[in-house]
C-alpha cells in the first residue's frame, strides 16, 4: 500500500512539473513572439521615415531645378535681346561706313561738262526746251531726275540759273495732289507765285495745268513756282544725287 502511495506521489510530481515547463515554454514563446511584431513595427516606421526622407529631398531638388531652368531661360533671353541690338547697331555702322565710302569716292569725281555741284547733287540745265515728259526721259537717259527742291538753300541755287525750267513736281495723277518724281507728296517748303497753282485760272484755252515749271521772270524770285501745261516746252533741271 506505501509502495502505491509513493508511486501516486511520483507521478503527481511528474505530472505538475510537465505543466509548469509546459507553461513556462508557453510563456517565452508568447514573449518571443512580441518580441518579432515590435522589430517588426519598428522595421516599418523606419522604412516610412525614410520614405517621408527621401520625398522631401525630391521635392527639394524638383523645385531647385526648375527654380535653376527659369533663371537660365531669362538670361538666354536677355543673351538674345543683347546679340539682336548688336546685330542691328553692327548693320547700321556698316550702313554708314558703305554711305561715307560712298560720298567719299563721289567728292573724288568730278562734275561731267554741261553740269554744276551744289551740296551733295549734280544739276545740269538745258539748252533746248521740250515737254515735261521729254524732259523727265532725258534726265532719266543721263541717270538722273527731275530735280526735286528740298530747301530754301537749293530752291536760291536754282534761281541762280537763270533760266525758266521743268522741276519734278505735278499732279497729273489726282488733281491737287502733287508729289515729286520720286513719288513723294510736297511736304517740303513750297514757292509758289501769288495765286498758284491754279491749273489754268478761267481760261479754257491754257487747258489742264499739272506741271510745275520755275519761273525766274517773276517779281518774287523767292516765288517762283507755276503750274503750266505739261505739253508746253520749257527748259529743264536734272539732279543726280551723288
Amino acid at each position: 500500500m506505501a509502495d502505491y502511495i509513493n508511486k501516486q506521489v511520483i507521478e503527481l510530481k511528474a505530472v505538475n512539473e510537465e505543466n509548469r515547463n509546459g507553461a513556462t515554454r508557453s510563456v517565452k514563446t508568447e514573449t518571443h513572439l512580441s518580441d518579432g511584431r515590435l522589430r517588426l513595427y519598428r522595421l516599418a516606421a523606419v522604412c516610412f521615415g525614410v520614405l517621408c526622407l527621401l520625398q522631401v529631398t525630391l521635392n527639394i531638388s524638383l523645385r531647385l531645378a526648375f527654380y535653376n531652368r527659369g533663371n537660365v531661360t531669362v538670361e538666354r533671353d536677355k543673351l538674345q535681346t543683347s546679340y539682336n541690338t548688336l546685330t542691328a547697331e553692327r548693320d547700321q555702322l556698316q550702313k554708314e561706313r558703305d554711305d561715307l565710302m560712298r560720298n567719299f569716292s563721289n567728292l573724288k569725281q568730278t562734275c561731267p561738262d554741261g553740269w554744276q555741284k551744289f551740296n551733295s547733287s549734280w544739276y545740269f540745265l538745258s539748252t533746248e526746251t521740250k515737254t515735261w515728259k521729254e524732259s523727265r526721259e532725258d534726265c532719266l537717259e543721263r541717270g538722273a531726275d527731275l530735280v526735286i527742291v528740298n530747301s530754301d538753300m537749293e530752291q536760291q541755287f536754282l534761281l541762280g540759273l537763270n533760266k525758266g525750267a521743268w522741276i519734278g513736281l505735278t499732279d497729273s495723277v489726282t488733281e491737287g495732289t502733287w508729289r515729286w518724281v520720286d513719288d513723294t507728296p510736297l511736304t517740303t517748303p513750297s514757292y509758289w507765285h501769288s495765286q498758284q497753282p491754279d491749273n489754268g485760272g478761267d481760261n479754257p484755252a491754257n487747258g489742264e495745268e499739272d506741271c510745275v515749271e520755275l519761273n525766274t521772270e517773276t517779281w518774287r524770285p523767292a516765288k517762283a513756282w507755276n503750274d503750266q501745261s505739261c505739253l508746253d516746252h520749257r527748259h529743264w533741271i536734272c539732279e543726280k544725287v551723288v
